[in-house]
């Protein structure tokens, strides 16, 4: 008998269950989590990733430290600030604990009724994790593409449309034409090694819920060519606007001066 809560069926999602039925969320310019997807390997699939549904919460968190750089005599000044090198990025999750899927049968291993993993001394491959942040339709006007979703290229490439299964149809729409789609911006963390797992059986809760940390190798856009000279915004060597301090090495700025301070300040910084 087929796994409904563990068995995707080209729907896109973790399972076909009633759990897995889509609703509907709010059209605003803030963006929300009932449309936020998060995706990763599903045992038994071996072609695509899906998103894990019965899915409560998911929080990638990075840091670096910076190191100021002072000098004697030069009294209480910052010279410079040296961003040391990026920590891993983390994540967290937090998952509804199934009968016929776990957390970690839906991030790929066998475990549960699909196989032995019972630990993470048992988890030999890592898997990787692809977040989409999915626009209202709202968000998808002001860029050209309601009900269709844009899809970049270059620079852009990150944004990428998404589609929607078959919906009930109005009369007025193409009664074959009923595949709709929205904006994501994509996110793919490469290459997650679980480092803790731990849920709690409650005498006084009935609702199971299981927690994953996670470490990730990787953070990309899925898209982009990653390298010294990946355009990142505040160069002012390509004539982007960004600090100061930098402007008096001579770069061109640009329109060729730099404000500081906003109009009517009266500041300005000639390239």
């Amino acid at each position: 008998m087929a796994n409904t809560d563990n068995s995707q069926a080209n729907t896109g999602v973790g399972g076909t269950s009633y759990l897995y039925d889509y609703g509907t969320s709010p059209n605003t310019r803030t963006a929300v989590s009932q449309k936020v997807r998060i995706l990763t390997p599903h045992m038994g699939n071996t072609t695509t990733m899906a998103q894990m549904g019965v899915l409560s919460q998911f929080n990638p968190s990075q840091n670096r430290t910076v190191e100021p750089v002072r000098g004697i005599g030069f009294g209480d000044q910052v010279a410079e600030l040296v961003p040391s090198v990026t920590e891993p990025t983390t994540g967290n999750f937090e998952r509804a604990l199934l009968y016929l899927c776990n957390l970690w049968q839906a991030t790929g291993y066998a475990s549960g009724i699909d196989g032995p993993v019972r630990s993470l001394s048992h988890h030999k491959w890592p898997f990787d994790i692809e977040q989409q942040v999915v626009f209202s339709t709202l968000s998808d006007v002001d860029l050209g593409a309601a009900n269709v979703g844009f899809s970049g290229s270059d620079f852009q490439a990150g944004a990428k449309a998404v589609s929607y299964g078959a919906v009930t149809q109005d009369g007025n729409k193409n009664p074959d034409d009923a595949e709709r789609g929205h904006t994501a911006i994509i996110t793919v963390y490469e290459a997650c090694w679980f480092t803790s797992w731990s849920t709690t059986f409650a005498k006084d809760s009935g609702l199971i819920m299981e927690s994953g940390d996670v470490i990730v190798s990787d953070v990309h856009d899925f898209s982009s060519v990653y390298g010294e000279f990946l355009a990142t915004g505040n160069d002012p060597t390509l004539g982007q606007l960004g600090s100061v301090r930098y402007a008096e090495s001579g770069f061109a700025v640009a329109g060729g001066r730099l404000e500081v301070g906003g109009v009517g300040q009266g500041l300005f910084v000639e390239a």
